[in-house]
């Protein structure tokens, strides 16, 4: 199993109408990825949300993995995710900056698409019907990869055309190209992304448990893709959770006690209507079912916390409690955990703290291998389309001179 961080521009309250308070937050979800990556941690997602005033405020992850790369040397940086409606931009843009990002980074970007996740942040861009996305991604993202092969890239579809063949450029750096990874909320969408042969993104709102017939269906998808929309397989299922995991099983049971959590997900009932809401379908701004709340009433706060790790909710202890959690999930079969940043009722420099004795002592125990899964994957890119669709025209004229300094020679 590999493990990531989940950046979100999460800003809850007045801070978020704050801009000096957005900067902060800015600077201090960049410090997340580079503190994680120097232990172990070897994905940071960045999400890409519009007009979610206190829930996401990270409307252009290229701009920060870009920020990022230059910081960082081991782990990878991924989209999570990018929306792929040709309304809101044409898909030539997504393959340019993708590939881009590919070059800047050195391989450690990951592509991670979706439809979006819900109507309110797609009417920023003029999309009134939020089912409408559905065929455009699929459209979208089996063109991608096109673009970044061919020279010669002409598409006349639904959703979008390039009227004219254009070399889309930069290609990719090296071998293959950026894993492709999609947000999978209904269970039809694990299927078809294994089908498809991209990473499945995969959010936790209920038992963790739940997902494993999901999780099958995926691996089923992807054992039967005989023809991937890339130049290989990822296989992939990534599924987020919440972790505090602190020096002292008192302290971290004290932190997943504290009053507001719970915040973060009455927001996503809020916004994401093209997902199931969580089990307590608690909708902002009605107060969140925090446990600070439940234990107020009387019940037993230890046999509240003990019941919602055992169904896999949470991840709460010392390294070797947390060890002995993640381990009792058997073959729930996800290949990456990620976490969601910052973590609800932690201070910063707590979280930096989780960041560390998690990668130093939980990591190395479930991941022993360095090299990350995507980039064996990688490995085994094989040319789909080859440089040109049509045939080579035999009366082009090529230059007989090149500027001192070009980086090869005409020969």
């Amino acid at each position: 199993m590999e493990f990531a961080i989940f950046l979100n521009g999460f800003i809850p309250g007045p801070a978020a109408h704050d801009t000096n308070m957005q900067h902060l937050s800015y600077q201090r979800e960049a410090e997340y990825a580079i503190f994680a990556d120097k232990h172990n941690w070897k994905y940071c997602w960045l999400g890409e949300h519009h007009g979610l005033t206190e829930y996401s405020q990270l409307s252009a992850p290229e701009v920060a993995i870009g920020y990022l790369a230059a910081q960082t040397d081991y782990i990878h940086l991924g989209t999570a995710i990018n929306s792929l409606s040709p309304r809101k931009e044409h898909p030539v843009r997504y393959a340019e900056r993708a590939a881009t990002m590919d070059h800047y980074t050195n391989n450690r970007f990951e592509w991670g698409t979706g439809r979006g996740a819900g109507s309110h942040e797609m009417k920023s861009f003029n999309i009134m019907d939020k089912d409408s996305t559905k065929p455009e991604w699929n459209e979208v993202v089996r063109e991608i990869p096109k673009m970044w092969e061919l020279t010669d890239y002409e598409f006349h579809g639904e959703t979008f055309t390039v009227p004219t063949p254009h070399n889309v450029l930069p290609k990719p750096y090296g071998k293959g190209h950026p894993p492709i990874w999609v947000a999978c909320g209904n269970p039809p969408t694990f299927k078809t992304a294994g089908e498809m042969g991209i990473g499945a993104i995969a959010f936790n709102f209920e038992p963790i448990f739940a997902l494993r017939g999901r999780i099958e269906a995926y691996k089923e998808g992807i054992a039967n893709c005989t023809e991937p929309i890339g130049q290989f397989k990822n296989d992939n299922v990534m599924i987020t959770n919440s972790v505090i995991c602190c020096e002292t099983r008192e302290e971290a049971r004290a932190i997943a006690l504290r009053e507001g959590r719970g915040y973060l997900v009455s927001m996503v009932n809020l916004y994401h209507d093209t997902m199931p809401k969580s089990t307590d379908g608690i909708t902002w701004p009605a107060k969140p079912l925090s446990l600070y709340d439940i234990v107020q009433t009387g019940i037993d706060g230890d046999e509240l916390l003990d019941n919602l790790i055992e169904g896999g909710y949470m991840l709460v202890g010392t390294p070797d409690e947390v060890c002995e959690q993640i381990a009792a999930w058997g073959d729930v079969g996800m290949d990456q955990l990620a976490f969601g940043l910052p973590i609800e009722g932690l201070h910063h420099e707590e979280i930096l703290a989780t960041l560390e004795l998690f990668g130093d002592k939980v990591i190395p125990e479930f991941d022993k291998d360095r090299k990350h899964s995507t980039d064996y994957y990688r490995e085994t890119a094989q040319p789909k389309y080859g440089a040109f669709s049509q045939p080579f025209p035999e009366d082009v004229e090529w230059p007989t001179l090149l500027p001192a300094g070009a980086l090869k020679p005409l020969s």
